[in-house]
């Protein structure tokens, strides 16, 4: 992992050689990071997912697909601080509730938690829902992943029935965009 600086940096000094910056994500302490919009098979979103199933494995002995496959309708953003990912995740529509969209393989790294930067990328990724007219957001998430679990919450994010069928999650939780 690169060292990072406290000071402010000018966030075009993160983005990758080449890569269109998209926006800026201020954290708590007045860092800025970048944030780019990727597709779920370059680099970044791979390396991002890659950290995310090894993480799982590691801490709560359970295993998810490395690489997620495109879909028609889901954006997936990385959260980069020297060239470095730091964070991922995206929103897919959800065919089985009106207007939803799912939060998916929302992930920060270890060294940047604790830090606003799981917050800052919920409401990254809520926002960009919003903007594609989604009303509400919803995701679920394994037992173990208590951090996560607290951080739903105080985003206020409610718990709901379940609405899919993934073996390897035991809570749901739903949040309104609007009203």
């Amino acid at each position: 992992m690169a060292q990072y600086s406290d000071g402010m940096e000018h966030p075009e000094s993160f983005a990758p050689q080449g890569a269109p910056l998209h926006t800026a994500l201020h954290l708590r302490d007045d860092r800025i990071l970048a944030v780019r919009e990727v597709e779920v098979t370059e680099p970044a979103a791979l390396e991002a997912q890659h950290a995310y199933a090894t993480e799982l494995l590691e801490r709560f002995g359970f295993s998810i697909p490395t690489s997620d496959e495109p879909q028609e309708g889901a954006r997936f953003i990385a959260i980069l601080h020297d060239n470095t990912v730091v964070g991922y995740g995206g929103i897919r529509p959800v065919p089985t509730r009106l207007a939803a969209a799912e939060v998916k393989r929302m992930w920060v790294d270890d060294q940047w938690r604790r830090s606003g930067l799981g917050s800052a990328l919920l409401r990254r990724l809520e926002e960009i829902a919003a903007e594609d007219g989604y009303r509400e957001v919803v995701l679920d998430t394994n037992g173990a992943l208590s951090e996560a679990i607290r951080l739903y919450e105080r985003a206020g994010y409610r718990r709901v029935r379940r609405y899919n069928d993934n073996p390897d999650v035991e809570l749901f939780f739903a949040k309104d965009l609007v009203g």
